[in-house]
């Protein structure tokens, strides 16, 4: 009697689905100027209070010594770090070495097209000024280290009251 085969493409839909659930994490995202100050910082991850002043110091020097020739990934203790830097502002995120750095480098691009469409080009004086609105812009696009939305109208709802 003739048996059927087991459908490939069902196990490979599986494999992809499992690829695609890995754990996408933010540890945490920064926001620094060129002089090295942190202007907005948000943990998703339990870093003690104590760790975190000298472990945003140490990451933002990093970022500030590195040339345009060098790229904006690099391994930082037990995970990586992409950086953006626009104009005097530098936007650092630490994430889980499974990560996808490009996918977390075109979401900091993202972030920044959001704050530029809030306040009409946005400058460190903007996010110094209202910094409760720079934070639930944030908060609106990563929840618990996730990225989960980064649609601008849906972001910026809450600011239209």
């Amino acid at each position: 009697p003739f048996r059927s085969q087991p459908s490939t493409r069902r196990q490979t839909d599986r494999r992809s689905s499992q690829r695609h659930t890995m754990p996408q994490r933010i540890k945490y995202f920064l926001m620094a100027n060129k002089q090295g100050q942190t202007r907005i910082s948000m943990y998703f991850d339990d870093i003690p209070v104590e760790n975190r002043y000298i472990t945003e110091a140490h990451i933002v020097r990093k970022c500030l010594s590195r040339t345009n020739q060098q790229s904006t990934f690099f391994e930082f203790e037990d995970h990586k770090i992409v950086y953006r830097k626009y104009a005097s502002l530098y936007f650092i995120a630490g994430i889980d070495s499974q990560t996808n750095e490009m996918a977390i480098y075109e979401f900091i691009h993202s972030v920044v097209e959001t704050l530029n469409t809030y306040f009409e080009d946005v400058c460190e004086l903007d996010i110094m000024l209202n910094l409760e609105k720079a934070q639930i812009v944030l908060q609106e696009m990563i929840a618990n280290g996730k990225v989960v939305e980064t649609c601008k109208g849906y972001v910026l709802q809450p600011l239209k009251v």
